[in-house]
């Protein structure tokens, strides 16, 4: 593969809001060749080789005690299955650990959307104190003295050396593989009716309608890869205060992406802090409107559905799963 563009379907329909992009958009299947990442680097599959070997080795953080599939752990959802994971020194993170299905299709990366690349996205743990706490330089001698590395980078890079961008562009094509396209929402959408369960085909049209789900959760991700308020109860008394970090804009405070529901099925905890255990929690805690925030979303509003419609509802989330098997490598 070459570099790749962002491109943009002339049907889409944006709406500019306190200076943020909302993309509104029918559900549907992925499309390949609409939205992919950028890399300065020819995309190839030794490139993703080489990507799912460091992305499974321990070396990335600085006592060697944790990978990028520590916490992204492809058993649990991408995910580690905790509110809050834990760093490498041992330390509790702030933030629940994001699922990282369907990432080529994004264009703002973490729950406060700070980095814009995927490739920027995947140095990020790596140097973070917090997380991996490994620097980027250490981390180049320390896979310098590997051969294996140094034979694997050569095969995917050429004559680039094993450096900052190289390591980046090779995780970020390794995640941009971890698709989930086929899901039995995806077949019903190609026609095949049957692969929705009465129970879920009722789920799906509560999502379009009664329950507002697709004013945040639209496209064919699930996400418009904004940033909303939606009321969640700050456990920790940490008061973080999300996007509004990154762009202080008043109706920013206490925001945070919407995440994609590809695969939702299988990676709780729910919520940037892990607070709600189980996608019934969280249909839930929609139903009444979220719990009480000064800065809470406009769009949140009390549903009034039914237990019937809840479990409905639950049941279409669950329809939008695909299980991956990802086949861990032999690490150098």
């Amino acid at each position: 593969m070459m570099k790749k563009t962002l491109l943009i379907p002339f049907s889409l329909f944006l709406l500019l809001w306190a200076g943020n992009i909302y993309a509104f958009e029918p559900l549907g299947v992925p499309d390949p060749d609409e939205v992919e990442f950028e890399s300065d680097f020819d995309i190839n599959e030794k490139v993703i080789d080489l990507g799912k070997t460091l992305f499974f080795d321990n070396r990335l953080s600085i006592n060697k005690s944790q990978s990028c599939a520590t916490c992204h752990n492809p058993d649990l959802g991408f995910g580690d299955g905790m509110a809050k994971g834990i760093g490498a020194l041992g330390g509790k993170l702030g933030r629940n650990v994001p699922h990282i299905y369907n990432l080529s299709w994004n264009n703002r990366f973490f729950w406060d959307g700070r980095a814009k690349t995927l490739e920027e996205q995947a140095l990020g743990p790596i140097q973070s104190k917090a997380e991996m706490n490994m620097d980027i330089p250490t981390l180049v001698r320390r896979l310098q003295q590997v051969p294996a590395y140094r034979l694997k980078f050569k095969k995917a890079f050429g004559d680039e050396a094993i450096t900052d961008k190289t390591i980046a562009a090779a995780l970020a094509a390794f995640e941009a593989t971890i698709t989930v396209t086929n899901t039995p929402f995806d077949q019903f959408t190609k026609g095949n009716h049957a692969a929705l369960s009465p129970s879920a085909k009722r789920g799906l049209k509560l999502f379009k309608k009664k329950a507002r789900c697709v004013k945040c959760h639209d496209g064919a991700n699930f996400t418009d890869v904004g940033f909303h308020n939606i009321g969640v109860k700050d456990l920790d008394k940490t008061a973080d205060v999300g996007r509004y970090k990154i762009d202080p804009a008043k109706n920013l405070r206490g925001a945070f992406k919407t995440p994609g529901l590809r695969n939702t099925a299988f990676t709780a905890p729910y919520m940037h802090n892990g607070s709600l255990g189980s996608l019934e929690e969280v249909v839930r805690f929609y139903n009444r409107g979220g719990e009480k925030s000064p800065n809470k979303d406009k769009l949140m509003k009390k549903l009034n559905l039914s237990e019937q419609e809840i479990f409905d509802l639950v049941a279409f989330l669950g329809a939008l799963s695909e299980p991956l098997n990802i086949t861990r490598p032999v690490i150098p």
